[in-house]
């Protein structure tokens, strides 16, 4: 799991040491992702299935594509789509993508590069492996994380936000056992490069066997931890997890990480290293009803946005695209 190393974490900046009195957050609950597929039948692991919307918020649906080794002509992703009410966030850790939308937004990302797209008032899009990769195969892991938009910024301009592995801010614990990756928000006084409607933070951090982080978290925050790969544990209560589980936290200012300790029997010995993300946002609290790809605060907003979708007023796929897929109403 590359998504950006460095041979030495000495060398970087270090995370802050928590304060004298700092109150390190308990877990509240862990849930294990089912497995599926999305797409044109890419398989997912829906990191939030059975999480109650009001400890996710400001969060509404998060799926972690792969891990998977594609064999030539297997790999896969989506055709045309709408998306209305809020922001994708396309995370790839190994392998690559392509990214296009009805507002002239795209690119190609690939191994830590971070594509954020806010859909707005609407947009079409379509996401897909590149065709060298879907000719000979390979590795592909990401995540896509939708982030809800308030009211009053559902009806915002669409718009892309094309976030190199490079700009990440890459930070260590203070005993260089931890390699964090800043996305977004702040970690001390670290700010990851991606802009946010609604104020939030997103890390990726790799924790060595032994290690622990104390992360410090804004305490208005709310605070989840989903495990990518590996073993080890979360919370002051020192909870283990594993692979595909997702961790709830309560309230506090440190999120605290650690990775499995020796002769730990959750270990997984294919992993080694813990890999997570730790998301936290500040809650909208709105009402929320959503089906497929809209977010919206009423269920006739959602009704209008099915007939904005069917008379055009979602953009239109752009004319050299159309041969590359169909429009239809996939939720990724």
């Amino acid at each position: 799991m590359p998504a950006v190393t460095v041979e030495d974490t000495t060398t970087l900046p270090r995370v802050p040491v928590p304060a004298p009195g700092t109150v390190r957050r308990r877990v509240r609950s862990v849930t294990t992702a089912p497995s599926g597929f999305e797409g044109e039948g890419f398989p997912v692991r829906r990191a939030f299935a059975g999480v109650d919307l009001r400890d996710l918020d400001p969060f509404i649906h998060m799926d972690q594509m792969g891990e998977v080794e594609y064999a030539p002509g297997e790999p896969k992703g989506t055709s045309w789509h709408p998306h209305r009410g809020f922001e994708t966030v396309t995370y790839i850790i190994d392998g690559t993508f392509e990214h296009a939308d009805s507002h002239g937004g795209g690119g190609t990302i690939s191994n830590g590069d971070t594509q954020w797209m806010t859909a707005g008032g609407g947009v079409l899009h379509i996401e897909k492996p590149p065709e060298a990769l879907v000719l000979s195969g390979g590795l592909f892991h990401g995540l896509q994380l939708w982030v809800n938009l308030p009211k009053a910024q559902k009806w915002v301009e669409p718009r892309y936000q094309d976030l190199r592995a490079r700009e990440s801010v890459l930070l260590a614990s203070p005993d260089g056992g931890a390699l964090l990756r800043v996305i977004a928000g702040d970690v001390g006084a670290h700010r990851g490069p991606g802009s946010t409607y609604t104020p939030m933070a997103m890390v990726h951090a790799t924790v060595s066997p032994g290690a622990t982080l104390d992360l410090p978290w804004r305490p208005d925050f709310n605070a989840l931890v989903y495990v990518l790969s590996g073993s080890g544990s979360v919370g002051i209560d020192l909870q283990p997890v594993h692979t595909g589980q997702l961790v709830v936290l309560g309230p506090g200012d440190t999120v605290t990480v650690q990775g499995t300790r020796p002769g730990d029997r959750h270990a997984q010995s294919r992993t080694p290293d813990l890999d997570v993300v730790v998301l936290g946002g500040l809650p909208i609290r709105e009402p929320i009803a959503m089906y497929g790809p809209f977010v919206m605060n009423t269920a006739q907003e959602v009704r209008d946005a099915f007939t904005d979708l069917s008379a055009g007023r979602l953009g239109s796929v752009p004319a050299q695209r159309v041969a590359h897929g169909d429009l239809r109403g996939e939720s990724e």
